[in-house]
């Protein structure tokens, strides 16, 4: 049975903020899409590897 006590941690926080980084940087480097893809697909990556983290637990 799972532990009621454990809460979940979020992660559309860091999503954001690495499309908002990402833009930002492909923009000041005259690419701004390039960067928000490669900045969603970063924060799509941590956003997976924190949920297996927790599921482990």
């Amino acid at each position: 049975m799972k532990d009621r006590r454990s809460t979940p941690t979020g992660s559309g926080a860091i999503i954001a903020l690495l499309i908002l980084v990402g833009t930002i940087g492909g923009g000041l480097l005259g690419q701004p899409t390039i960067g928000l893809l490669s900045g969603l697909a970063l924060g799509i990556i941590i956003a997976l590897l924190i949920y297996l983290g927790e599921r482990g637990k």
